[in-house]
């Protein structure tokens, strides 16, 4: 990738010299209780089939009675770390992207840092609904570019039936709970991080919101979603894909936010992607907000299918609307 972030060498204008961004370490947890559509689609006045036609998924984890977004994020970050044979002592930030932490104050990340050990590390939460983890992934690269942190934890993790409405036919079906977490820091071969474009639209912000208190479940207008979702996702990965210095055909896996299977399909036709190069976990995790493109890539590890040395495009968009797209070059087994 001739244009992957930036080197282990003087910038081209001779100014201070940057390293490069890697992931070391990848880890996801998924809840142990599985939904089918059976629990959901009679309460909506629909059956199986008639969810599977129109979004692609089947079943969805939910988080089991107790279970908190700290502990799915705790979940994923103890793996990654595990991953990476890295000692949460020595992360220097904790990034958690969310929109649905436990409480409005403290964040999530603090809660986790503490949970974690990872007593040395500033703690933020990345709030930029289904596009967190991919803008999260974007500010641990600058840290490691720039020297200002050694390693940095980021985790999506989100626990959306906690916020969904099941007697509404537009989002019941839609959502589950997860985590996914990675290391990054400079360590490894490899071109690593590339860049990773990001962009927004505050004017479409009210088809997708949630509120507070009683105005707190999802809300969606599902049929304008989808259309700008496509034409965002289509967009961006081109873009993403020009800045790297690459064509389509030099991309092995597009890992794009697992919102919809309608989504996915339309965007790999509008880019004649063959199937196999693009992952679809839809089925049987529904959209995890945040924590979608990490566990995506946890589940393309498992597979076999996600391998050192291949170049890997990740896309997202989520409510905002905020979207964007970035390419890595993959370095761990």
């Amino acid at each position: 990738m001739p244009d992957v972030a930036v080197q282990d060498a003087v910038a081209a204008d001779g100014r201070t010299p940057l390293r490069t961004a890697r992931i070391t370490g990848l880890g996801h947890y998924a809840p142990a209780r599985v939904v089918p559509n059976a629990e959901i689609g009679p309460r909506i006045g629909v059956d199986d089939e008639w969810i599977v036609r129109r979004t692609g998924i089947r079943s969805r984890r939910w988080a089991a009675e107790g279970e908190t977004l700290a502990d799915m994020a705790l979940a994923a970050a103890t793996s990654a770390l595990d991953d990476a044979a890295v000692d949460a002592s020595a992360i220097d930030l904790v990034l958690v992207a969310t929109m649905t932490a436990d409480q409005i104050c403290p964040n999530a990340a603090p809660v986790v840092a503490h949970a974690l050990g990872a007593v040395n590390a500033g703690a933020i939460d990345v709030g930029a609904a289904c596009t967190g983890w991919l803008a999260g992934l974007r500010l641990a690269a600058g840290q490691i570019e720039s020297g200002r942190a050694e390693r940095v934890l980021l985790i999506g993790a989100d626990r959306l039936s906690a916020i969904t409405n099941l007697d509404d036919p537009a989002t019941a079906s839609l959502f589950g709970d997860g985590a996914g977490a990675v290391v990054v820091g400079a360590d490894g071969e490899g071109a690593g991080i590339g860049p990773i474009t990001l962009d927004a639209d505050g004017s479409l912000g009210d088809r997708i919101t949630a509120g507070y208190g009683d105005d707190r479940a999802l809300k969606m207008d599902g049929h304008s979603t989808y259309q700008v979702a496509v034409k965002r996702l289509t967009q961006s990965t081109l873009a993403a894909v020009e800045r790297a210095g690459l064509e389509l055909d030099d991309v092995d896996l597009f890992v794009y936010h697992q919102a919809n299977g309608r989504i996915i399909r339309a965007v790999g036709q509008r880019l004649d992607l063959p199937d196999e190069r693009v992952a679809d976990y839809v089925a049987g995790m529904a959209n995890t907000s945040a924590a979608s493109i990490p566990l995506a890539l946890g589940l393309l590890r498992e597979d076999g299918r996600l391998r050192i040395g291949q170049r890997v495009l990740v896309g997202a968009i989520g409510g905002g609307f905020t979207w964007g797209a970035g390419l890595l070059e993959w370095g761990i087994g």
